[in-house]
């Protein structure tokens, strides 16, 4: 493998350089041509750049050719589809190519890694000089949706994290930041017609400190919540970054933060619905929304103002949870049992199955496409919606057979608040050991696909739950290195799982540690959690052994 492929995570599809080690010098002040339709790419450069290089990055006049050129040409970027991009470095600088916009911003990020970790810095170093090696890169992704899941909802990550997070996703090709921002432990996004659902929902009076097993306590009240303005511009930045924001609002199932601050909402013939607190524990509430048309009429406005906030243009996907939903609650409610009888469904899980395809319908006719965790197959679903298959395969499977589009996320791979090594160093330990070459390794298709399911295999993500994640480096340690890896694998295009070259890739990561260093990320080291990583004496749950392949 040659030197410029080396360092570059993702990996692209080509990368060839010359063996003399030619390499391309800027001077002080370079000029950036910027042809039609890539003024959002020049703007970029110029803020991200220039602020680690100084570079102003002026536009080229008469009289000097410029070093760096920008072109979006369908044609002049490979044949890896709409997000392809080339780029061409010799003696007169570097010229990227993408087959739309989204390509030339990922060239853009392939140069940013090209020039070296400095490039990741807010200010310029003293003396640094910046240069590219002479050669080309012709890449383009395996999937469109390369995505990572983080949970907002049972700990708050305040808009600038959220932003931050973007820009990450941004410098690793990955493309969809799906948030969680809602569930049991807090509900994080301003509803104007039910303003109780941030006033109440938004903040619990303490926190479980560890696994729901531990005896421990933050007694310290937590919460916060996006306004709607804060959710437009969380948008509009992702969408400047080629990112997509797929909003998920849990139903029907996960709401007790929704009942504690309209507790008609809950099943009020059952529990004092008025009672009932943001729950402040880890875990399934057993409190879940009434099968009413008044609880239909109440989540329809909520949908209503979303949408507003997620354009269809950028966020064509809506998620509404549909996983974990226990039906005690319905079974012992004679509204609900009534309710059963009415709609003639198939006891309680057929309710949950009727409030899922009213969703789905619902949000059809608006242009907008369902997608939930893979329970929602349980009682059959419009063309048009999607699944997250989280419990394993099985449910991607079975829902790529049937017609419908997959993400694949299943716990047993690509759960990023899973443990990272054995041993007792690791913090709050969770779930099996999914180690950086556990998530090099994994494989969105399964093989046991037809080719025409597997083509129903949009992409894959990692997802990020936060009841041990008290904080952005807690985040960090969790998602990082192994996000790098998944990236990885849903950009490149790779060999079966075991004949992955996994040490090429540890290889790379030296360089992509420096990257990450220079970003300010609180990544797990190789060699193990550092001090103030690990926190003895609080209580995670680990499983032992190997995942099972589900």
């Amino acid at each position: 493998m040659d030197l410029l492929r080396t360092d570059l995570i993702p990996a692209p599809r080509v990368a060839d350089l010359p063996p003399d080690g030619r390499r391309f010098a800027f001077g002080p002040e370079p000029l950036l041509d910027a042809g039609p339709g890539t003024g959002t790419v020049a703007r970029w450069l110029r803020r991200e750049l220039g602020a680690a290089t100084g570079w102003e990055l002026p536009a080229a006049g008469a009289g000097r050719g410029a070093e760096l050129r920008l072109r979006v040409d369908p044609d002049g970027a490979g044949d890896a589809g709409p997000e392809a991009y080339r780029i061409g470095i010799g003696p007169d600088g570097a010229e990227l190519t993408g087959a739309t916009p989204a390509g030339l911003f990922w060239a853009a990020q392939t140069l940013r890694q090209l020039l070296g970790p400095d490039a990741y810095r807010k200010a310029p170093l003293p003396g640094r000089t910046w240069s590219l090696p002479y050669g080309d890169v012709v890449d383009g992704p395996r999937f469109g949706w390369r995505g990572m899941m983080l949970d907002v909802a049972r700990h708050f990550t305040p808009k600038e994290g959220v932003l931050r997070y973007v820009d990450l996703l941004a410098a690793h090709k990955l493309n969809v930041l799906h948030l969680h921002l809602t569930d049991d432990q807090g509900w994080r996004v301003e509803i104007k017609r039910y303003p109780r659902l941030t006033e109440v929902g938004g903040w619990r009076a303490r926190s479980r400190w560890g696994h729901r097993a531990s005896p421990l306590w933050n007694e310290t009240p937590h919460g916060g919540f996006y306004t709607q303005d804060d959710i437009r511009e969380i948008v509009a930045y992702a969408a400047e970054r080629h990112v997509r924001v797929v909003p998920e609002i849990d139903v029907p199932g996960h709401s007790q933060a929704a009942i504690a601050a309209y507790p008609e909402l809950g099943n009020t013939d059952v529990v004092d619905t008025a009672a009932l607190r943001v729950w402040d524990d880890w875990g399934i509430s057993e409190n879940v929304l009434a099968p009413t048309e008044a609880v239909l009429r109440f989540y329809e406005g909520v949908f209503e103002e979303l949408l507003e906030l997620f354009p269809a243009e950028v966020s064509p996907f809506v998620h509404v949870g549909g996983d974990e939903c226990p039906k005690a609650q319905w079974k012992a409610s004679g509204a609900a049992q009534e309710r059963i009888r009415e709609l003639g469904v198939d006891g309680e899980d057929g309710l949950q199955a009727w409030f899922i395809r009213h969703f789905d319908g619902w949000l059809a006719e608006r242009g907008r496409r369902l997608i939930g965790w893979d329970e929602i197959l349980e009682g059959g679903l419009a063309p048009g919606a999607a699944v997250s298959s989280w419990r394993g395969y099985a449910g991607g499977i079975a829902a790529a057979e049937a017609g419908h589009d997959v993400v694949m996320c299943p716990e047993q791979q690509v759960y990023l608040d899973h443990r990272q090594a054995g041993g007792g160093d690791e913090p709050m330990p969770i779930g099996y050991v999914r180690s950086l070459e556990d998530v090099y390794r994994f494989e969105p298709v399964p093989p046991k696909l037809s080719p025409e399911a597997a083509a129903h295999v949009l992409g894959a993500q990692a997802n990020v739950w936060t009841e041990v994640m008290e904080n952005q480096d807690r985040v960090d340690y969790q998602a990082f290195p192994r996000l790098a890896a998944f990236a990885e694998v849903v950009w490149s295009r790779l060999p079966e799982p075991q004949e992955r070259d996994y040490p090429d890739f540890e290889a790379r990561m030296t360089a992509h540690y420096a990257r990450l260093d220079a970003l300010g990320v609180g990544y797990r080291p190789p060699g193990g959690p550092l001090p103030w990583q690990r926190r003895p004496g609080v209580l995670g749950r680990p499983i032992e052994g190997a995942p099972p392949n589900v």
